[in-house]
């Protein structure tokens, strides 16, 4: 049975790095018949933000990724706060000090940065290892007797693993093939901190194996901790339970230079997280793709592209496709570059797919902020002619506002290109032509105006250009008699006769 699982840390918003490996460990999940869990890992208590944890849970509900188990759902493996199963953590730790796999270290954090500056001073860089620790002040180099002393002083202490000399660690990732690692690189990592509280690498190792994690699919920047983990399981005597490991490709830049981080995305125009994000702490305010006018479906779309390849001659796939199509050996090793067009693109197409009515539902209260009030029905008909221009819901503001209120501005380069001393006269002799009619017919008007202008050998552009200028303010716009059509010749009439009177040249 596949059991997965997605382990954030609540120390602030949730990166849209993040959600893709959550997204990823929804669909393998899924595509397997297995468990998804969501377990909050909060051992960094100095870091710990209290709205994080519930910002995450919102992200990928909005997202439609579901979770089996977790904080919020329960399970047989609760709690799964990493805060609430501290107590446990000291066990293992213990456990690892009494097969001497581990060590008491005393050290300070002054000494620690001492060791730091003199290393970097003579150009190299220090490492708590094989080589340095039995010059430091630890259980490998005091008397049990010294030991215990400074334990029942209540000396702060932290537990290291102690990695052994020279031996080669060996894992196999699902992506990224055969790994292989000698110990006497590592360096001694701290699995247990002087606040009571294990690390990342502690908690994460005895909470998968008591959790029955099947496979680990996380970011690339955990690759360099595998070795730890690995070993950590053999230390245990847990070899036969420990989890496949799938390291997943960085997100990066739009340019490829980097990893996209949380403070490219405002800079560079669009959202890096999901929701929008307020700091409790400085009030910065973040956008989010919830805000920005991203459909849900479509940023899911989105960021499982960011990555993998389906192997399929499609680009749209619904959760369900998804779930069907995904496998991890179709996860490319190097970095995917995060494309702000092509996430356009994708919201244009979910768009566009969407019913009229549907999108008039969102639209209309937009337009009411503005105080603009019509039926749902007559804005189904517009969205229909301008759906085809619009990314985001947002956009059929200046792509429609000009079937609901006349122009109070009117473009001054159209103006300048094509409005001339006989314009006037021209317009008001098709607003006649419009108003002529008994029944206003859009097929007859237009073929009544073509033919005004071509038996007057008028210019056409010029013509249709102001004509235009005038009913929408601009030279754009779906077709105009379709806006004529719907606002009616005597608003039609009304608003060529105040362009009339407003542009003067």
């Amino acid at each position: 049975m596949v059991r997965v699982r997605f382990a954030p840390s609540p120390t602030g918003p949730l990166h849209i790095g993040g959600v893709r490996t959550a997204l990823y460990n929804y669909l393998f999940a899924k595509k397997h018949n297995g468990t998804f869990i969501l377990r909050i890992e909060d051992t960094d208590q100095t870091r710990f933000v209290e709205e994080a944890e519930q910002y995450i849970i919102e992200s990928l509900t909005w997202l439609g990724i579901e979770f089996d188990e977790g904080v919020h759902k329960g399970g047989e493996y609760e709690p799964y706060r990493q805060s609430e199963r501290k107590e446990m953590y000291k066990a293992f730790a213990e456990q690892l000090l009494d097969s001497g796999n581990a060590y008491y270290a005393f050290d300070t954090s002054e000494e620690l940065d001492l060791l730091r500056k003199k290393a970097e001073a003579e150009k190299k860089a220090f490492q708590y290892d094989t080589h340095t620790r039995l010059s430091l002040n630890n259980s490998l180099t005091l008397s049990k007797e010294e030991v215990q002393h400074k334990i029942e002083l209540g000396e702060p202490y932290v537990i290291r693993i102690k990695m052994p000399e020279n031996q080669e660690i060996n894992l196999t990732d699902l992506i990224r093939g055969d790994v292989q690692v000698n110990t006497s690189t590592l360096d001694d990592k701290v699995l247990f901190k002087s606040d009571g509280m294990p690390t990342y690498h502690l908690a994460n190792v005895v909470d998968d194996y008591l959790m029955k994690i099947t496979h680990v699919i996380r970011g690339e920047e955990w690759l360099p901790s595998a070795p730890l983990h690995v070993f950590l399981y053999q230390c245990f005597g847990w070899e036969s339970s420990m989890p496949q490991f799938a390291h997943l490709p960085l997100l990066l830049k739009p340019d490829g230079n980097g990893k996209l981080s949380k403070r490219d995305g405002d800079r560079l125009g669009f959202p890096v997280f999901p929701l929008e994000w307020i700091s409790p702490q400085s009030g910065e305010k973040s956008s989010g793709y919830r805000e920005s006018g991203y459909f849900p479906d479509a940023v899911v779309n989105i960021l499982a592209l960011l990555g993998w390849n389906s192997g399929l001659e499609k680009e749209i796939f619904s959760m369900q496709e998804l779930i069907d199509a995904f496998s991890l050996d179709r996860i490319s090793k190097s970095g995917a570059k995060f494309d702000l067009d092509k996430a356009r693109w994708f919201n244009h197409q979910y768009l566009i797919s969407k019913s009229d009515e549907e999108l008039s539902s969102q639209l209309k209260p937009m337009l009411e902020e503005l105080g603009i009030r019509t039926s749902e029905e007559k804005l189904a008909k517009v969205i229909a002619l301008t759906k085809e221009r619009c990314h985001f819901v947002k956009d059929f503001i200046p792509q429609t506002i000009f079937f609901f209120q006349g122009p109070e501005q009117y473009d001054a380069s159209v103006i300048k290109k094509r409005w001339s001393a006989e314009i006037p006269e021209i317009l008001t002799k098709i607003s006649h032509i419009l108003n002529d009619q008994t029944t206003f017919d859009k097929e007859v008007a237009h073929d009544k105006v073509m033919a005004y202008i071509q038996d007057h050998q008028l210019n056409m552009g010029q013509v249709m250009n102001c004509l235009r200028l005038s009913i929408v303010g601009e030279a754009k716009g779906p077709d105009l008699f379709e806006i004529i059509d719907f606002i009616g010749p005597k608003e039609t009439a009304l608003r060529i006769e105040k362009a009339i009177q407003t542009i003067r040249l």
